[in-house]
């Protein structure tokens, strides 16, 4: 990745076949470590929900993160202060591009006045967003389709310039 620039970027309508691949693709590959067969398939199985992803296009801030004319991370911004999706392709990972998926979330949401970041983070995302300050609110239990998943309510504070 040294010699090829990363693009940060808005993203739009015309992204959102790919954003849903590499939502799945990151699902299916980086968290089997963390959930089992079961969670993986009915959290992937969200991509049916086409309200919900017309929802996350029309009303949420989407920035991507592209190199060479392909999205490899994205994230969301939902409210000003809530990250609702954060994934980064399996090939990608550990190269600085969340981190630079987050600091342009953080930068809209400081700008917008907020006061703090939160988000519903996985297991696996987890040890990430403690690396860049967000703490534990609390251990919460999901169920969908009647099955269990856990994920961690997180925030992290803001400076705020007022």
């Amino acid at each position: 990745m040294k010699d090829k620039q990363l693009i940060i970027r808005k993203g739009s309508l015309e992204d959102l076949t790919e954003l849903q691949e590499l939502f799945v693709d990151t699902i299916k590959s980086v968290c089997k470590a963390d959930y089992n067969n079961e969670q993986i398939n009915i959290w992937v199985s969200s991509i049916r929900d086409t309200n919900r992803w017309n929802e996350i296009i029309s009303n949420q801030l989407v920035i991507v993160a592209e190199l060479e004319n392909r999205i490899v991370g994205f994230a969301t911004l939902k409210a000003g202060n809530y990250i609702d999706l954060f994934y980064v392709h399996k090939a990608y990972q550990r190269l600085g591009i969340a981190r630079k998926l987050y600091n342009s979330v953080q930068n809209k949401a400081t700008e917008l006045n907020q006061r703090e970041i939160t988000s519903d983070v996985s297991i696996t995302a987890k040890p990430f967003f403690e690396i860049l300050g967000f703490e534990v609110i609390k251990k919460q239990t999901v169920v969908r389709k009647q099955v269990n998943f856990t994920n961690f309510k997180m925030r992290k504070k803001l400076l705020y310039n007022s």
